[in-house]
């Protein structure tokens, strides 16, 4: 199925197309692009100019570039522009312009792009709906969602973030949600913003792009919401949260080790939903898809029954049982929760750590523990060390048996533990990764935890590999 004709393409652009072509999807990576992809040479680290002549090789049905690169035909198939990300911005809007499709928009400090995959799970069950497969929410993510969007889409879900001030509302107006929502605000990205008042402002700023008679979506439950509720002046605004306050609130919740069970009334209306994995934070962001679907013109009472289809993201709280004895067939269960980190998202994944069941009388300790390796929560600003020193005040953190701890911000919370809850400190991820092998044993329950750029992960990497080398 053709996504743009090269007539359709360069109209878009303003552009001049070389030959006769269609393309069936938008690229901007040659390690993943698939025949019939229209590839877009973008400048990051290294110019996608360079990568034209191998995109094409792989069969890239055309290029979008801003001159004939070296090594290429002049009769190859090209769009040529003046700006490549500026055309591909052009691109997000024409897609944007021609579909029909009702669109949500979604921006928060935490979960953005589990929000975004959960209104992906429920919507696609009620139409054809479109999403980003990873989380393209910056200034190239958007526009290259939008640009990907076929013309029948029936919903999209365009998530949107932000590290800077000033981010949000261009990409907003581009995408021209119908719905738009703030999942919360939180001390992320801090150390761009004077404080959390400022952050609730740029989030808020996504309710600049609503389509008329767009409905803003807000979490009732902050300090900052009256900030939010001033930035969605003039438009109707609906809130969700634990707060029986709000116009939609959670009524129950309970955390068992695989799921949340939930209660909420939806506009009046009680809906029941499960989600298949444990998170108190899921809870809010579960009725928050609610109260979006329903705004959107879909069915929230479907949409509850078929929240359990969720699983959150690689790298965002998913769960896997590592084989450590083959033989013996001796387990750990890993809770791979390594892609991003702030004080709210590190509470709510202790708290979860803290419902875990470990299992004892396995592994050579004989008593299985809740573990957690946590790495350095980024970009927090000037009170980063008191906010990681603060992790040790959670009221759950006491159910924790053992907390490892890496990386120089990290060292703040490790000095407060003492016991034995005072696991081992290291400066770096790699130093960590080392020796976890002797941290571990079967029957615990390990979390871990950081930001992506503390490098935390590498503790995963290296928990996975133990269990491959008894494969």
């Amino acid at each position: 199925m053709s996504l743009w004709t090269a007539k359709e393409a360069a109209a878009a652009t303003g552009g001049e197309a070389h030959g006769t072509w269609s393309v069936s999807g938008v690229s901007i990576d040659t390690r993943t692009i698939e025949a019939g992809d229209l590839f877009v040479a973008l400048k990051a680290a290294r110019d996608g100019h360079e990568f034209v002549a191998q995109a094409l090789e792989k069969g890239a049905g055309a290029a979008l570039v801003s001159h004939v690169p070296d090594g290429v035909s002049s009769d190859a198939p090209l769009l040529i522009v003046d700006d490549v990300l500026s055309a591909l911005e052009d691109l997000g809007r024409a897609a944007r312009a021609r579909t029909k499709a009702r669109v949500v928009a979604v921006t928060g400090s935490v979960g953005k792009t589990s929000t975004k995959e959960m209104l992906r799970a429920v919507l696609e069950r009620q139409g054809k709906t479109h999403a980003a497969e990873a989380s393209y929410n910056n200034h190239w993510g958007v526009p290259l969602t939008l640009a990907r969007m076929p013309e029948d889409t029936e919903f999209a879900v365009i998530e949107i973030g932000m590290s800077n001030p000033g981010e949000i509302e261009p990409l907003a107006c581009m995408a021209r949600p119908h719905v738009a929502m703030v999942t919360t605000v939180a001390a992320a990205h801090l150390e761009a913003f004077d404080d959390l008042n400022g952050i609730a402002r740029e989030k808020g700023s996504i309710f600049k792009g609503l389509e008329p008679n767009g409905i803003a979506i807000i979490n009732g439950d902050l300090d900052t919401t009256p900030v939010l509720r001033t930035a969605a002046e003039g438009v109707e605004t609906q809130s969700f949260g634990a707060d029986a306050g709000n116009d939609h609130h959670l009524t129950h919740v309970s955390l068992t080790p695989d799921a949340t069970i939930c209660k909420a009334m939806v506009a009046r209306q009680e809906q029941m939903f499960k989600i298949a994995t444990a998170g108190r934070h899921f809870a809010s962001n579960a009725l928050a898809v609610l109260v979006a679907v329903r705004a959107l013109g879909a069915d929230e009472t479907l949409a509850a029954r078929d929240m359990t289809l969720w699983q959150p993201p690689v790298g965002r709280g998913t769960r896997e049982e590592i084989l450590l004895d083959a033989p013996e067939g001796l387990t750990l269960t890993l809770i791979d929760d390594a892609f991003n980190a702030n004080p709210t998202s590190m509470a709510a994944s202790l708290e979860v750590l803290a419902t875990m069941t470990p299992v004892d009388g396995v592994g050579a300790i004989h008593k299985g523990r809740r573990m957690a390796i946590l790495g350095d929560m980024l970009e927090l600003g000037p009170d980063e060390a008191a906010l990681h020193a603060g992790i040790a005040d959670l009221s759950f953190l006491a159910d924790i048996d053992v907390v490892h701890c890496s990386g120089p911000l990290m060292k703040s919370l490790w000095d407060r533990l003492s016991g034995d809850q005072q696991g081992t400190y290291t400066e770096t991820a790699d130093q960590m990764a080392a020796q976890v092998h002797k941290l571990i044993d079967a029957g615990d329950v390990v979390l871990v935890k950081g930001s992506k750029g503390s490098l935390v992960s590498k503790a995963v990497d290296a928990i996975r590999k133990m269990s491959q080398a008894q494969g």
